[in-house]
C-alpha cells in the first residue's frame, strides 16, 4: 500500500468511527424528551405564570416579536439610523393595548403585570434617546430595557392550565 492510499484508508476509518460514535450517542434533545416533566419543573424554582394554552402561545409570539424589535434597534444603532430605532421601539413601547394585554396575562400572578409594564415603559426611553441622536444614550436605554426582560424571565415561567384553573386564579 502506498503512503497516499494508507492515509486515505486511515481517514476513512476515522470518519466511520466518528460517525458510529455520533449515531450511538443520544442527542441532548432526545434525552430531554424522555425526562419526566416533574423532574424538570422541580429544578425550575421560578414563579408560575398560569396561562391557557392559547394565551401561552400568544405570549411566546409576543416575546419573539420583542426580540425582533431589539434586533432591529441594535442594527439601527450600528448604522446610526435613529429614525429606524424610533420605528422599531414602537413595537415594544407602551400603549394602552399593550397595557391591557399585560394586565390580562398577569391577572392570575401578582407582580407579573407590573414587571411587564415596566419593560414597555423602559422601552419608551429608547425612543427618547434616539431623538438625541446619541448612540451611547440609545445603547444605555436599550440595556436598561433588557434588564427588565432578564428580571422578568428570571422570576416567572409559563405554566399551562385549564380554563377552570385559570378563571379561579384570575378572580383571586
Amino acid at each position: 500500500m502506498t503512503r497516499c492510499s494508507t492515509a486515505i484508508a486511515s481517514l476513512l476509518f476515522a470518519a466511520s468511527a466518528c460517525r458510529a460514535k455520533t449515531e450511538a450517542a443520544p442527542t441532548p434533545s432526545a434525552a430531554a424528551a424522555h425526562a419526566p416533566p416533574a423532574a424538570h419543573d422541580s429544578l425550575d424554582q421560578r414563579t408560575p405564570l398560569p396561562l391557557l394554552p392559547m394565551m401561552a402561545h400568544h405570549q411566546k409570539q409576543n416575546m419573539r416579536e420583542h426580540l425582533e424589535a431589539v434586533q432591529q434597534i441594535t442594527a439601527a444603532v450600528a448604522r446610526s439610523d435613529f429614525d429606524a430605532v424610533a420605528t422599531a421601539v414602537k413595537r415594544i413601547g407602551y400603549s394602552e393595548q399593550m397595557g391591557r394585554m399585560c394586565g390580562h396575562l398577569g391577572s392570575a400572578t401578582p407582580g407579573f403585570t407590573e414587571l411587564a409594564l415596566e419593560f414597555h415603559h423602559r422601552a419608551d426611553t429608547i425612543a427618547a434617546a434616539a431623538q438625541s441622536r446619541d448612540p451611547a444614550a440609545v445603547s444605555a436605554a436599550l440595556a436598561e430595557t433588557l434588564s427588565a426582560c432578564t428580571t422578568c424571565h428570571a422570576r416567572f415561567k409559563q405554566e399551562i392550565v385549564d380554563e377552570a384553573t385559570w378563571s379561579a386564579l384570575a378572580r383571586q
